[in-house]
């Protein structure tokens, strides 16, 4: 049954069963995932397992859970306080969910607990607490884990302090932001008074969070379950793209592929002891960097995340369909789930669109791009990736000519990637000052011209087709016109194009596998 509420008069006719009422995630958008939808359907189909009527909210035509026969009611409403209560004040729930909808229905837990309202599973306090920085502060303290060094400012006092001794680059955001919106780095003390004075206000009720920045670290990402007493790791994710770039616009592979296990097993701790500390029932996700083997959290979410799917997918256990059951009174050890030892790999793949956008910068960041993801699966990681990318709708070269254009931080470790590409067979074109330097090891290549250098310049030779790879490390905190114009092109053209090293790495390893791409059923990964 569909149903539309209005304030004269209202069609639905509401039961007196259990029933619950699963907050959804809202229209799909930048930053909001089409993957807490998936948690919603999952929860939806958990409770009616477990005999409670469901009653699905959101405000989304194009969703799956907003299918007519998906739950047992649906209401069409905005996930607005006004609008929950309304619809809670006629049917009269046993309670709500609010954990498999992302960041949308989180923002109305407070309200909706100072009304009465019981929330299942992890409680409004316990969400407060991840997302109050100086609250969760205090925990961090407390177990004595790492976590970059912050401030959390108020009024722009408290910024201008911390900018005389901060230790720049900087992350800076607004607090409860969906996505990363009006995220950015930051390098130098005038950069971040300019950020504060265009992109936020500074205040005691929404203060401005200021993180350190930990260069080229790795990021891992974890999605866990917990029934207040026991911890389950669905799966540990190490993202491809360094620190920096959005977790929802990375790509990452799971199992983690370049890490010890002394770091896993630090990763595992910590996870298990803040699912604790924080009295989480139901998923939690953390964000973790990782340098010289220092494990430091970034960031904790008492929720489902937008890689639920992609772990479950993965793993065989289906996170979020627990997760509502652990929300309703029951115990992790009912379900009997096993840490699991595939000899598989997954890669998951943001979708990017540029090609809709095109006055959108291609270059990753700590604001989210991304509008969807594809998932690629095999035996090595260089093939799942192959796979993700083909998915993607690349069109992956074996053969042509690639053109490099990265930062002087980045040169080095492009030498390795431009002797693959020779072994591979391809022609290598190259900006003066890259080419240069890949000439110095012994590298062939041509310099090209920039875009105002001369002709034909690289945005000719994209055109004209004689390009079929771009890789292109942006410079510094702005990327230049140069590039813009470079990546524009080549999403134009359809060509494969790269904006950080690690995926570069990622991408040109796959290619070595374009003759070897086989195909299973997901279940046979299981056997």
């Amino acid at each position: 049954q569909r149903h539309f509420s209005s304030y004269v008069e209202c069609e639905s006719d509401p039961s007196s069963k259990n029933k619950i009422i699963i907050l959804g995630g809202g229209p799909n958008r930048i930053g909001q995932g089409i993957e807490f939808d998936y948690c919603c359907c999952q929860a939806s189909f958990a409770l009616k397992e477990a005999k409670y009527e469901t009653i699905m909210v959101n405000c989304n035509p194009e969703t799956v859970s907003t299918d007519f026969d998906l739950a047992d009611r649906l209401y069409f409403e905005p996930i607005t306080f006004e609008d929950i209560m309304n619809i809670i004040d006629f049917e009269k729930p046993d309670g709500v969910l609010v954990q498999f909808g992302g960041q949308t229905p989180l923002k109305i837990a407070n309200q909706l607990t100072a009304a009465g309202v019981k929330i299942y599973g992890t409680s409004s306090d316990s969400i407060n607490l991840a997302e109050n920085r100086e609250e969760f502060a205090k925990v961090i303290d407390k177990l004595n884990i790492l976590t970059p060094d912050y401030c959390i400012a108020k009024n722009y006092d408290d910024i201008y302090s911390y900018a005389e001794t901060a230790n720049f680059p900087v992350l800076v955001r607004p607090s409860f932001v969906l996505g990363g919106r009006a995220m950015q780095i930051v390098y130098s003390k005038e950069q971040l008074v300019d950020y504060v004075f265009r992109s936020a206000e500074a205040t005691n009720d929404h203060p401005i969070l200021i993180d350190q920045f930990i260069e080229n670290a790795f990021e891992f990402d974890v999605d866990a379950l917990c029934d207040g007493k026991e911890v389950f790791i669905g799966g540990i994710m190490q993202h491809i793209e360094e620190a920096g770039v959005h977790s929802g616009d990375s790509s990452c592979v799971i199992p983690p592929y370049e890490v010890n296990d002394e770091v896993k097993n630090q990763i595992e701790e910590i996870t298990t002891k803040l699912a604790i500390e924080l009295k989480v029932v139901g998923l939690i996700n953390l964000q973790f960097a990782v340098k010289d083997d220092k494990v430091y959290v970034l960031e904790v979410n008492p929720r489902s995340s937008r890689t639920v799917p992609f772990v479950s997918k993965y793993s065989n256990v289906p996170l979020a369909n627990i997760a509502a059951q652990i929300s309703v009174g029951k115990s992790l050890n009912e379900f009997n789930i096993k840490k699991n030892n595939f000899k598989h790999y997954a890669v998951k793949k943001a979708v990017l669109p540029f090609k809709k956008f095109k006055d959108e910068k291609v270059f990753l960041g700590p604001e989210m791009k991304s509008t969807g993801e594809v998932m690629g699966i095999d035996n090595s990681t260089g093939s799942a990736f192959l796979k993700a990318m083909k998915s993607d709708g690349y069109n992956v070269p074996k053969k042509g000519t690639a053109f490099l254009s990265v930062n002087k931080s980045d040169r080095k470790g492009l030498v390795p990637i431009a002797e693959t590409l020779m072994e591979l067979g391809f022609n290598l074109v190259a900006t003066r000052g890259t080419c240069k330097f890949l000439k110095e090891y012994g590298i062939i290549c041509d310099d090209m011209f920039k875009v105002g250098e001369g002709r034909p310049n690289v945005v000719d030779e994209i055109l004209n087709d004689n390009i079929q790879l771009v890789i292109n490390t942006p410079e510094g905190p702005q990327s230049r016109f140069d590039e813009e114009a470079i990546g524009k092109t080549s999403v134009m053209k359809n060509i494969l194009t790269i904006t950080t090293l690690p995926g570069a790495r990622a991408a040109i390893d796959s290619m070595k596998h374009l003759n070897q791409i086989s195909v299973k059923a997901l279940q046979e990964y299981f056997k």
